[in-house]
């Protein structure tokens, strides 16, 4: 993880922030949210920005859905558009333990990768408590 504190957040020029199920329908929406959200701000779905983002929403939601869900709580997620050309992206849920690392598993392992292409594709990424729970935040360049 490149950094546990969060960094100080500039002024956004534009922000989504919702909260869905803790179920993978609720990641899928998220996933398809994002792709939309960014059209709006002029990164279309085909388009390298949009396709890491994807990639990047889909693996914070999914473990907030299967590893951070408290029963009858919803997980958040917050996209920032800011000026220094960064989105940053926020999946928050209701479980404290930070225990979120980089475990490098074996080529046949199905899962454990996540963090990986987390990792690869945000120039950097940590977790932040919360009063309940835990965020994990990632941002990536928009060029």
């Amino acid at each position: 993880m490149n950094s546990r504190i969060s960094p100080q957040i500039s002024i956004p020029l534009g922000e989504l922030t919702l909260r869905l199920s803790s179920t993978p329908r609720g990641a899928r929406l998220a996933r398809r949210l994002t792709v939309q959200q960014l059209d709006a701000w002029g990164h279309p779905h085909d388009t390298e920005v949009s396709e890491n983002a994807q990639h990047v929403v889909a693996e914070l939601a999914a473990n907030a859905v299967t590893h951070g869900r408290v029963q009858g709580r919803d997980f958040g997620l917050r996209l920032l558009l800011l000026p220094e050309g960064v989105l940053r992206v926020e999946v928050s849920d209701e479980r404290a333990d930070r225990g979120l690392r980089i475990v490098p598993g074996s080529e046949e392992a199905e899962g454990g990768r996540g963090l990986v292409l987390v990792a690869v594709l945000a120039r950097t990424w940590g977790v932040t408590e919360r009063e309940t729970g835990k965020t994990v935040w990632a941002e990536l360049p928009l060029s």
